[in-house]
């Protein structure tokens, strides 16, 4: 069979790979940043998602009641005003979180003093 030599020779090389895959193994997020740009281009997903919505609404209407542009115009401007809606749930959603680590930092430096 092995030797115990080996046995502890093959002991120390798991080891060693276990420690290399752990150093190189990417590093959970616990809080995921946004850059700027992130945040803008999200709000004019947000934005132009509500607009493609509502003229998909009123065309499907349109089409249904034989009316043109009655319902599409009216749901367009409904879903610019979800869109727009949407946009400033999400601004006073990151602005909270931003005064919260604004207020971690403020406390943990409290707590260094």
């Amino acid at each position: 069979m092995t030797d115990p030599v080996d046995q502890e020779r093959l002991k120390a090389l798991d080891a060693r790979i276990a420690s290399a895959k752990k150093a190189i193994a990417p590093k959970p997020r616990a809080d995921e940043h946004f850059s700027q740009a992130n945040v803008a281009w999200r709000m004019v997903i947000e934005l132009v998602a509500g607009l493609v919505i509502g003229f998909g609404i009123g065309m499907g209407l349109d089409a249904l009641f034989h009316t043109r542009p009655i319902f599409m115009v009216l749901f367009i401007l409904l879903g610019f005003a979800a869109g727009v809606n949407t946009m400033l749930r999400t601004a006073r959603e990151l602005g909270r979180e931003a005064e919260r680590e604004a207020e971690a930092e403020r406390s943990a430096k409290g707590e260094g003093d």
